[in-house]
């Protein structure tokens, strides 16, 4: 099968000597950077190809015109890409802060940066080329801005010591022309220091870089980066091209020779029999000298079959992305009987969470540089990163765990085992809320009466408790005295007291009041 040269040079960090920067970050040295990091520019681009389908079976040399030549690329780099995400990070990452008001500055961050699709499609990136760029920056209103950045367009060079060091980054493209040549360069050279724009071979006005830190961050599948679907491209495209040929054997028979022997037919007849689908030959009193039939190759539909089925196994196992429209995947029962479907996928999102949260750490150690984000610049290191697994629930399943946990484990892990509860610590402040309005309906009702529509919200300042006025500082004592009583805060002796003392009662009314019975 003819094919391009596959391109697997993998893209090893970019390394330099501190030494040629010690002085600035010239031209000359950017160039020599930017040539060495074209030259990966072919892998990436086929990765992009196979990813949109354009597949090498297109760029196989053309048949002869009278054989069938059929093109069939099988997109499974895009649905193996779509499935991991979604399965991974179709539900939002969760970062959050134990500090509210750091919190609420991300918070902010978050929503001006449109945070959920922005993490989305910059790890669907990170899955094709198998590392992807986030580019922070100040706004015109000098907001801390985000966008995502491919390895086609940014790179980073790193000193060659073993701390490896970052240097400087490029960001760079080429200006659009009419003809099908490229325009001249442009970009900009990023340090910890500044920002240098730069065009064609000359720096423009330089700029400050506000953060301190090279305002960039690489997110990678793996320490490799290789792309999610890079190591199945030779069976994707083995398979792509197995199916075209197998289109062409179905072509073929369609467009099999008739064969007729014994007999002269001349171009009339070939007219007839085409046209009216009949074939009547005569002159012979013996119908053995005469044979019709259509000539067929030797078919291998069987074979054609094994080999597609082994590629497609082998695709999804060495992806290690589950087929989840295959029909066994409806038989699972059990939420661990998915889970040991879904095992190997979950063994290479864990990997990758990994690398996310260690990404995402510098992002907001970059965000809270500024002291216009939040005043501690060290904010970021109490990040709480979270990520979630898009899977079905068993929510029957759940809920009677969570029973056999109860008086076992802690309130917060025994709603965690839930689905259902996004965020445990929210879930019992609302518990507890409602328990204490259920409390207070109590107390309400045992002071005013059961057919009394009185909250304490409502309460005037003449209350009226069984027929006796209160003002409105009485009440609220009674309700607060009626409330701890209520919840077992207090005895019944310990409350007599207060209510006899707070609205200047005897004790036997007092206790009567606290009963229901004044």
């Amino acid at each position: 099968m003819p094919t391009s040269k596959r391109p697997y040079l993998l893209p090893e960090p970019l390394t330099c000597s501190a030494d040629r920067v010690k002085d600035g970050v010239g031209m000359e040295l950017v160039e020599e950077y930017i040539k060495k990091h074209e030259r990966r520019m072919p892998r990436y681009q086929y990765l992009e190809n196979l990813y949109k389908g354009f597949h090498d079976v297109y760029k196989q040399p053309e048949k002869e015109g009278w054989k069938p030549d059929n093109r069939l690329a099988v997109n499974f780099p895009r649905y193996i890409t779509e499935t991991f995400m979604g399965y991974g990070y179709g539900v939002p990452i969760k970062e959050s802060h134990p500090d509210e008001t750091v919190n609420a500055s991300i918070k902010t961050f978050r929503d001006n940066n449109e945070i959920t699709d922005h993490e989305y499609e910059l790890l669907r990136k990170a899955c094709i080329y198998g590392h992807a760029w986030e580019y922070l920056y100040q706004d015109e209103h000098a907001e801390t801005k985000m966008t995502v950045c491919t390895p086609k367009e940014l790179f980073v060079v790193y000193d060659d010591t073993v701390k490896g060091r970052a240097l400087f980054a490029v960001r760079y493209g080429y200006h659009d022309t009419e003809g099908d040549y490229r325009g001249e360069r442009y970009g900009e050279i990023l340090t910890r220091e500044s920002r240098e724009p730069f065009e064609g071979s000359m720096k423009q006005e330089c700029e400050d870089n506000p953060y301190g830190y090279i305002p960039c961050v690489e997110y990678r599948l793996n320490d490799e980066r290789i792309g999610l679907f890079e190591e199945v491209a030779g069976l994707v495209e083995a398979y792509s091209h197995a199916v075209g040929e197998k289109a062409n054997d179905v072509d073929a028979f369609a467009e099999a020779y008739l064969a007729i022997l014994g007999e002269e037919v001349d171009e009339e007849d070939v007219k007839e029999i085409r046209d009216k689908r009949l074939i009547n030959l005569f002159g012979t009193n013996n119908a053995k000298d005469i044979l019709v039939q259509f000539l067929q190759k030797p078919t291998a539909d069987g074979t054609q079959e094994n080999l597609l089925n082994r590629l497609e196994r082998l695709i999804y196992q060495i992806s290690m992305v589950a087929n989840i429209s295959d029909e066994n995947y409806g038989n699972a029962t059990s939420g661990v009987a998915l889970a040991y479907k879904l095992q190997a996928m979950s063994n290479l999102a864990l990997g990758f969470d990994r690398k996310i949260e260690k990404s995402l750490k510098k992002r907001y150690k970059i965000f809270c540089s500024l002291s216009t984000n939040v005043s501690d610049p060290d904010a970021w290191r109490a990040m709480e990163i979270k990520t979630t697994r898009n899977i079905p629930n068993n929510i029957k399943e759940e809920v009677e765990t969570a029973q056999l946990l109860e008086g076992m484990v802690s309130k917060e892990t025994q709603l965690g085992v839930m689905s259902i509860v996004p965020v445990p610590s929210v879930e019992i402040e609302k518990m507890e809320k409602e328990q204490n309005k259920d409390t207070d309906d109590a107390v309400m009702k045992r002071m005013f009466g059961a057919g009394t529509n009185t909250t304490q919200e409502g309460l005037n300042e003449n209350a009226e408790v069984q027929g006796k006025q209160l003002n409105g500082a009485q009440t609220q004592s009674l309700i607060a005295i009626m409330s701890q009583y209520t919840s077992g805060s207090i005895s019944e002796g310990q409350a007599v007291n207060l209510i006899a003392t707070a609205i200047g009662v005897t004790k036997e009314e007092a206790r009567q009041i606290l009963n229901g019975e004044l």
